[in-house]
């Protein structure tokens, strides 16, 4: 597919030299492909660094910017790593059930109308890139109007503490490195469908797990990981900069909503504004 045939907002804002996603027939998106492949399943993740062009970057921050600062959702709560309130067959004061804070701000879908971000996460050749790297038939953007996908701003002595995703993988595009600080970690293959593995979970809570790994990422980075199994986190922010991250959320099955206690523990409302 030629760039004329791809909608303006992704042409000028995606690095489609880089990675052609709109080019399903090609030998480099073959290649791309593969790739990606090897790193998901060797690191539980894979990156397509530069896949925002700066001036995207830079257009995004614009519009995000004063939404965060004015009409963004500021989100504090003590949790565990499930976001549960109990697991079934783990007493309340296992290990793997200790509680850790997470505070940001959030930015909903539903204030991003008419975005850039919302365009690409919207674009099908993105879906589509991602289904053929996860392997899986196709992917389906969220019907919810809030969830599907959200701008979080982390300010000094803010963090995103251990969890696991609702979603089998998550996709995030970095837009903003803060100061310091506000390092992604990640335990690749945690858990399984079958095994939930609390034992190690609770290894990691209390940080002596020796396989959590630590990632620098780059703005304009799009990343995509199975968040499902793997548990992560971002560190604590210093620093003057925020950290500010685009995450979009895609599903196998069309038509996954939120619940209202969802929507008010995430978000604090449960409808579109």
């Amino acid at each position: 597919m030629s760039d004329k045939h791809i909608a303006p907002a992704i042409v000028e804002a995606v690095n489609l030299d880089a990675f052609p996603l709109a080019s399903s027939e090609s030998a480099d998106y073959r290649a791309l492909v593969s790739r990606s492949r090897y790193e998901l399943r060797t690191r539980g993740m894979f990156d397509l660094v530069g896949f925002l062009r700066p001036s995207a970057i830079a257009e995004s921050l614009a519009t995000v910017r004063p939404l965060i600062e004015h009409h963004s959702f500021e989100h504090r709560r003590t949790h565990n790593i499930y976001f549960l309130p109990t697991v079934e067959g783990l007493a309340p004061d296992h290990p793997a059930l200790r509680k850790m804070e997470t505070s940001n701000r959030t930015v909903c879908a539903d204030q991003l109308a008419g975005s850039t971000l919302l365009a690409i996460y919207e674009w099908a050749p993105l879906r589509q890139f991602i289904a053929d790297v996860i392997e899986v038939e196709a992917l389906h953007p969220m019907q919810d109007a809030l969830a599907r996908v959200n701008v979080m701003s982390y300010r000094a002595g803010e963090t995103l503490n251990w969890h696991f995703d609702r979603s089998e993988f998550t996709t995030t595009l970095l837009l903003q490195r803060p100061t310091a600080g506000g390092r992604f970690e990640f335990r690749s293959a945690l858990r399984t469908a079958n095994e939930p593995n609390y034992e190690g979970v609770a290894e990691l809570i209390e940080g002596s797990d020796p396989q959590v790994q630590r990632h620098d990422i780059e703005p304009g980075t799009l990343t995509v990981f199975a968040g499902r199994h793997t548990a992560h986190r971002v560190t604590e922010i210093e620093g003057e900069r925020d950290r500010l991250v685009a995450v979009f959320s895609y599903f196998e099955q069309p038509g996954v909503e939120f619940t209202d206690t969802e929507h008010q523990g995430f978000y604090g409302r449960t409808s579109t504004r």
